[in-house]
């Protein structure tokens, strides 16, 4: 079975890395079935330190206590791996809550050569930092973990998405909000003062500084989505011109279709071809009639999202 998860398992593998640099035995415990109303997917992964400290979670709390008990049992005895079935018809389900008429199965590993390989870790993190997939299969007689595309247990981690908003106005504040219910990781980059104002995106960080260099720290990868939406070629085009340098999967700028005509003569005379010019979405937004900003956010969002699934390619 293939899985797509999100990327809080990725940061609870790597806080379980970083234990186990730091001398912990460290196990991992990973949700490999559910049925009914289970409170976690297949693949959720919850860490164990050797003395208890926990990270992620396998049931929402319901479980996590006795999972946490035989992490530690396994560590303490070394061996290779245990499956814990949790279920209304078991006595010991409801005794952690999970009385709701759900089940899941978990497999506890430890993070080792023989179980999860700390190396996996590494590899996973350093997909991420691509913006590149990656498959594991878990043999679950033995718990050993390895990449590949099958085996008794299949797990895929796909990337971190990312958005990088060129401009902190009245659309930005529309589509911020849109963008992390898909579970995409926004950055609003203005050096405006005016508009880049705390008061206006609360609990997002804004990055102040110029496109460019912004953009340079950022580093965006195959997972990233980089939008225009200032109207203004000093912002915008700098903008552009570092995201046709990358391998970003949606570039897009909002605008009428004569200044989109215009900014594309500008970043060809820039040395940018006619095709790379056409990977920006111009204007941005699917074509859905919008007519105000949070509609016009919307068709963005959609087309960042149809976009990423490979629906489209490029505007028409």
């Amino acid at each position: 079975m293939g899985l797509n998860m999100a990327g809080d398992d990725l940061t609870t593998l790597a806080r379980a890395a970083a234990w186990a640099r730091a001398g912990h035995k460290v196990a991992i415990a990973t949700v490999i079935e559910t049925w009914g109303s289970a409170p976690r997917r297949q693949g959720s992964h919850l860490a164990v330190r050797d003395d208890g400290l926990f990270e992620g979670s396998v049931s929402g709390g319901c479980v996590e206590g006795d999972v946490v008990t035989e992490a530690e049992a396994l560590l303490a005895s070394g061996e290779g791996v245990v499956r814990r079935d949790y279920g209304v018809a078991d006595e010991t389900a409801w005794s952690v809550g999970l009385a709701c008429g759900g089940r899941i199965s978990v497999l506890i590993q430890r993070l080792a050569d023989d179980g999860f390989a700390p190396a996996l870790v590494d590899r996973l993190a350093a997909a991420a930092a691509d913006g590149a997939g990656v498959t594991l299969a878990t043999d679950l007689a033995s718990g050993v973990t390895r990449e590949a595309e099958s085996g008794d247990f299949v797990r895929a981690y796909p990337p971190p998405r990312r958005l990088a908003i060129i401009g902190a106005v009245h659309i930005a504040q529309a589509l911020v909000p849109l963008a992390q219910g898909l579970g995409i990781a926004v950055t609003v980059i203005d050096p405006r003062g005016l508009f880049a104002a705390d008061a206006r995106f609360a609990g997002l960080d804004l990055d102040r500084r110029w496109p460019d260099e912004a953009l340079a720290d950022w580093r965006p990868n195959a997972a990233s989505a980089i939008v225009a939406l200032t109207h203004d070629p000093k912002l915008d085009d700098v903008a552009l011109a570092a995201a046709l340098r990358s391998p970003a999967y949606y570039i897009a700028a909002l605008g009428s279709r004569k200044n989109h005509a215009g900014r594309l003569q500008r970043l060809e005379s820039l040395g940018f071809t006619a095709g790379d010019c056409a990977r920006i979405h111009g204007p941005a937004g699917l074509a859905i009639g919008a007519a105000d900003p949070a509609e016009i956010a919307l068709s963005i969002a959609a087309q960042m999202t149809a976009a990423w699934r490979g629906a489209i390619t490029r505007t028409a």
